[in-house]
């Protein structure tokens, strides 16, 4: 796994130091960073300041929603009333193709606790609690002891870290709530908003680790700072997990607005012909090759192919791998990933990907006209957005695979269906002894 930055001006910023001192415990991030800003508690009938800073920096979230975090700051603060808030880090990570959250908490854990804290006195939450996947024990190994470092000091916020359950939904910001409330890691239909009503029913900013550690930085340099990389909607740096056939996959900080070409170059460049890149994750888009050589990754460059920079996902995938394969692969792990709550996801969702397996089998012709009349039943229903990218992930992969999915259709497999999978699951498989996990990505 690589932990590195393209040459670009001004990064890294946040794996400042990791390159030197590997894992940086809080003296080291103190000798890299320097101690978190004394900013002021707001003050009665009026907000902190560095809500304003976030605001001016255009920070937006990097858990995949896009969502402006000062927004979400003045709400919770709007919310609040005489009761104590919640300052809740998603660090879970359901999404199997995404290592940056995992390998900033592993690589620089004090600058996610840093900017909690200094979010927590923002909104005067009474508690910050620090989510991270159970199925990441090193990962809270690491977390925990970062939080006991910061507890001995007696910070004015008491911190603690919870176990989540895995899964590609335990990791959405209301199944994250129900879990810390003591109910199944399950997605709850809204309102009542996250910020209005959270943990414990108390107004709770939820945000993903690297959104944390942007706004330690933000707090450290100032909104001018963060606003000198990136472009004017996506300013500031971002983690991109970058796999596929690279001579050096991994996890990347870049400028939002870097080019694909510079990200494959800084990876040491292709190791086997691009057949197409996926953006996003698996509830985001693929793109051709044929029009991946002039991408830029900022949403302004990715709208018109339908996409978004998402989780921070870039996958690319060769020629050596069949796209309809993977494609039928992914589909069925999602489905299987549901719920269990709504009839759309539980029963949409598998007959998609049941489907797909036909088409892809040669036993269904063109598939494409039932695949549209599924997603037309199944589309912006149920109580989360798991059915929604899931439809984005198959419905591009058809549109981009198109010539592929005709001739699965008229022909059955091809002879690169039993290769070695090119997308990470995780320990998955349908009907194959092919293992699930590439270890390319890991």
């Amino acid at each position: 796994m690589s932990v590195a930055t393209p040459t670009l001006a001004g990064l890294p910023r946040l794996l400042a130091g990791v390159a030197e001192h590997g894992s940086l415990d809080l003296v080291a991030h103190l000798d890299v960073h320097g101690p978190a800003p004394e900013l002021p508690a707001p003050g009665r009938g009026r907000h902190s300041a560095l809500i304003d800073e976030v605001e001016a920096a255009g920070l937006r979230g990097r858990g995949g929603a896009g969502y402006p975090t000062a927004l979400k700051m003045h709400a919770v603060t709007a919310a609040r009333g005489r009761r104590r808030t919640m300052v809740v880090v998603n660090a879970a990570e359901g999404e199997p193709a995404s290592l940056k959250d995992r390998t900033l908490l592993e690589s620089t854990p004090h600058l996610v606790l840093d900017g909690a804290a200094l979010a927590a006195r923002a909104v005067a939450a009474g508690e910050i609690v620090v989510c991270v996947g159970e199925d990441t024990p090193e990962v809270l190994a690491t977390v925990s002891a970062a939080a006991a470092e910061r507890n001995r000091l007696r910070e004015r916020i008491p911190m603690r870290i919870a176990a989540v359950p895995g899964g590609y939904v335990a990791g959405q910001e209301s199944a994250i709530v129900n879990h810390l409330d003591g109910r199944a890691a399950k997605p709850r239909h809204t309102p009542p908003m996250i910020f209005e009503r959270g943990v414990g029913g108390r107004p709770t900013l939820l945000s993903n680790a690297e959104t944390f550690a942007h706004v330690a930085q933000i707090a450290r340099h100032g909104a001018g700072w963060f606003r000198g990389l990136g472009t004017a909607e996506h300013p500031g740096s971002t983690l991109v997990t970058l796999g596929g056939p690279v001579v050096a996959p991994g996890v990347y900080e870049i400028g939002h607005g870097t080019s694909l070409r510079s990200l494959v170059d800084a990876a040491g460049g292709l190791t086997e012909s691009l057949r197409a890149v996926l953006i996003g994750g698996y509830s985001g888009t693929w793109i051709g090759a044929s029009q991946a050589g002039d991408l830029t990754l900022d949403d302004g460059c990715l709208a018109p192919h339908g996409a978004s920079t998402g989780a921070g996902v870039v996958a690319l995938l060769g020629e050596s791998a069949c796209p309809v394969a993977e494609t039928v692969r992914v589909a069925s792990w999602l489905a299987d990933e549901s719920a269990g709550q709504c009839g759309p996801c539980i029963f949409g969702l598998d007959a998609v990907a049941g489907r797909l397996d036909e088409w892809a089998a040669g036993l269904a012709g063109d598939g494409r006209e039932e695949q549209l009349r599924l997603a037309s039943v199944i589309r912006g229903r149920g109580a989360c957005r798991h059915p929604d990218g899931a439809l984005r992930f198959v419905a591009s992969a058809i549109r981009v695979f198109a010539a592929e999915f005709a001739d699965h259709g008229s022909r059955g497999p091809c002879g690169a269906c039993t290769a070695a999978p090119s997308l990470p699951l995780p320990g998955y498989e349908r009907g194959s002894p092919t293992p699930a996990l590439a270890g390319a990505w890991r």
